[in-house]
């Protein structure tokens, strides 16, 4: 069965899915890092998006979820995840955000019916840097979420192919 075939079978189609990527992400943020996610005014330049954390989706679901966010925002995630102040959670910043995104896949996965057994996760791949491209053989166009943590722009993404 691919990707169109279960979310029919589950009763969701592919465009149900944005609003539980939300939902997953908010739940992740309020959970681990006591903060809420927000609508962003103005998501800005890109430029900004430093850190890139991916997910894979195999088995029943298969695709990447995606966080893109400052590394200024990485930092205060890893302070709030260790409870420590941002100048010494500097060098934890690439596992806390490679961790929120393994977290978010997971409680999306979970979100639809059928598929939490079925589907399994990577190991979460953080990379830093702008400067490059993604060619992703999702067979529709990502979905993707914008909000804002603590004022600054989160990208959330989900790529899937059959």
């Amino acid at each position: 069965m691919n990707a169109a075939d279960l979310a029919l079978a589950s009763g969701m189609g592919r465009g149900c899915w944005s609003p539980l990527l939300q939902l997953a992400a908010q739940e992740v943020f309020d959970l681990m890092l006591g903060s809420a996610l927000t609508k962003p005014v103005d998501t800005g330049p890109q430029d900004s998006l430093d850190i890139s954390a991916m997910v894979g989706l195999a088995g029943r679901l298969c695709g990447v979820v995606t966080i893109r966010c400052s590394s200024k925002s990485a930092v205060m995630m890893a302070a709030r995840m260790l409870g420590t102040e941002p100048d010494q959670a500097g060098s934890e910043m690439w596992d806390a955000v490679g961790e929120i995104c393994n977290m978010v896949a997971g409680n999306f996965k979970n979100k639809i019916s059928g598929l939490s057994d079925g589907c399994m996760l990577s190991v979460p791949t953080v990379i830093t840097g702008g400067d490059y491209s993604v060619h992703s053989l999702a067979d529709e166009g990502a979905l993707q979420i914008a909000m804002a943590f603590e004022g600054a722009p989160v990208i959330f993404s989900l790529e899937v192919h059959s």
